[in-house]
């Protein structure tokens, strides 16, 4: 009996051989440049919650900055993903805190090698920038986030807000996910931050 592909199959295979020979490539390639080995910072320098027309938006303002193998990563054409996580909690004397909010927004940080550009991707929306540095700062600075509806709130009541900024390190091809492990230079994540919100009919 002789085995048979058809021409589908075989380029399906001929793909993902292409692909595993490229990764192992870059690993190879990352592994010989002597890059310095920074570890991966990451800081919420402020973050506030205001009232809007129809819901609260936060705005918050945050200090991060690729290390030399996260930038050259992104040149070499793998996108990273970062996450910025929101948390909304009502506090409970006889229990746990009580979970109100729990939101997340991801960014997709590629670099365009026909065009030269960086671009910064959320969602469906997408911006090109001409440097990283650029485009991290537009990710960084986040205004107006819609964080929740007017009415899921209650006016006068404190809450316990908490925000963190992270790559996603599950994101990454298979082999970069092994490489990155255990690696500060790799791990690019804040503290959470955390304040207390008390929800008001109108921003001051």
């Amino acid at each position: 009996m002789t085995d048979s592909f058809t021409p589908c199959s075989r380029k399906l295979s001929e793909r993902r051989r292409f692909l595993r020979v490229a990764v192992f490539a870059l690993i190879g390639g990352l592994t010989s440049v002597a890059l310095p080995a920074h570890a991966a910072e990451a800081e919420i320098r402020a973050a506030t919650i205001e009232v809007s027309d129809e819901q609260y938006v936060l705005n918050a303002d945050i200090s991060a900055e690729l290390t030399p193998l996260l930038a050259d990563v992104v040149g070499r054409g793998v996108s990273l993903f970062f996450v910025t996580e929101f948390e909304l909690s009502s506090p409970r004397w006889y229990w746990f805190d009580e979970e109100v909010i729990n939101k997340t927004v991801t960014y997709r940080l590629s670099y365009q090698s026909l065009t030269r550009q960086y671009r910064l991707t959320t969602g469906t929306l997408h911006q090109n920038f001409a440097t990283v540095e650029e485009a991290m700062r537009t990710m960084l600075r986040i205004r107006n986030w819609g964080v929740a509806e007017r009415g899921a709130l209650r006016v006068g009541r404190s809450y316990n807000a908490a925000l963190r900024f992270r790559l996603d390190v599950a994101e990454l091809p298979k082999p970069l996910q092994v490489s990155a492990f255990g690696r500060k230079d790799w791990n690019l994540a804040s503290d959470w931050y955390r304040w207390t919100f008390v929800a008001a009919r109108e921003s001051k």
